[in-house]
């Protein structure tokens, strides 16, 4: 049965699928409920890490660095939040059914919060350049308001960049399936069920994906070769590891975001002979992953939250 009606099949006029089923992971439908388990691991660790970060942040410690990684906490519970429910819902109810509009919904949230991680991504590295570079101004340039400017820039980015993928994919016609061989709604994944020359999402959605990393990736890496030229030119060992060391954090944020991007990326291009089940998740483990690693490293890496940490654990116990 076809997942809509056309009312004239030579009018452009068409009603949307009511529901998309989502298949989790094509394959492996036997080992769901075994799958569910490091993903709800996962998805535990994300929320009270990234919760514990938000708490400790905002009582404590209020410095720029600070902000935007309370910024991307957020990012990362939003993200989180996005595919878990209705991932663990397929996994232990088979409840595979999502509405029209609840799948754009979803993609939107997906596609734009990863945009934002990004830009948080980048707005932490020019921190870092100021604060290793130009000590001096740090406090004079990095300001409350500028850093309120600076986020407010990074969500607008990410909402007005992937705010033509959910309207273009409404406006296609779906004439082939409503069965999505994903845990979530993916764009590609959706828009490839249209019965219609999908080009103009193709495109943009590619333009984006390039113009957001090329670009991030770039601004990250020259922030990073003006820093470790500064760090190379201090006088001492000490000095250069206690300068590196305010770094090693964010770097390990950067690599536990990036990487994944990556190889979901290539596999998703490239890896025709690759099980379809193996794409599905490599796309779940990048979304999941940072989300999950991110509190753990700043907890491990940062001394000042590390410090509120042991207190906090500490007044407990006491």
């Amino acid at each position: 049965m076809l997942p809509y009606t056309m009312s004239d099949s030579n009018s452009t006029d068409f009603t949307n699928p009511t529901t998309f089923i989502l298949l989790g992971i094509p394959g492996l439908e036997a080992a769901h409920i075994w799958k569910s388990i490091p993903f709800c691991t996962m998805y535990a660790i994300a929320i009270l890490g990234n919760f514990t970060i938000l708490f400790i942040l905002k009582t404590d410690l209020h410095e720029p660095m600070y902000y935007f990684l309370c910024m991307l906490a957020v990012t990362d519970l939003v993200l989180s939040t996005s595919i878990l429910p209705k991932m663990l819902s397929i996994f232990w109810f088979y409840s595979r059914e999502i509405n029209f509009s609840a799948c754009l919904t979803q993609m939107y949230f997906i596609h734009c919060f990863s945009v934002i991680g990004s830009g948080i991504l980048v707005a932490m590295a020019l921190d870092r350049y100021v604060a290793i570079c130009h000590p001096l101004r740090h406090s004079t340039t990095l300001t409350n308001p500028v850093v309120v400017k600076i986020g407010l820039a990074m969500v607008l980015r990410g909402m007005m960049l992937i705010l033509p993928h959910p309207f273009l994919a409404r406006r296609w016609p779906y004439c082939r399936t409503n069965t999505i061989p994903n845990t979530y709604c993916e764009h590609i994944a959706v828009v490839k069920l249209a019965c219609a020359d999908i080009s103009v999402s193709s495109y943009y959605s590619l333009s984006v994906a390039f113009f957001v990393t090329a670009l991030d990736v770039f601004f990250i890496t020259m922030s990073y070769t003006q820093i470790l030229r500064a760090i190379f030119r201090l006088p001492t060992k000490e000095a250069r590891l206690k300068t590196f060391g305010t770094c090693g954090s964010h770097l390990c944020v950067i690599l536990a975001f990036y990487i994944p991007h990556l190889f979901a990326a290539l596999t998703q291009r490239f890896g025709h002979n690759m099980p379809l089940h193996l794409h599905v998740l490599m796309a779940n483990v990048y979304l999941l992953v940072p989300p999950m690693l991110n509190p753990i490293i700043y907890g491990a890496k940062t001394q000042q939250i590390r410090v509120r940490l042991l207190q906090l654990f500490t007044h407990k116990e006491t």
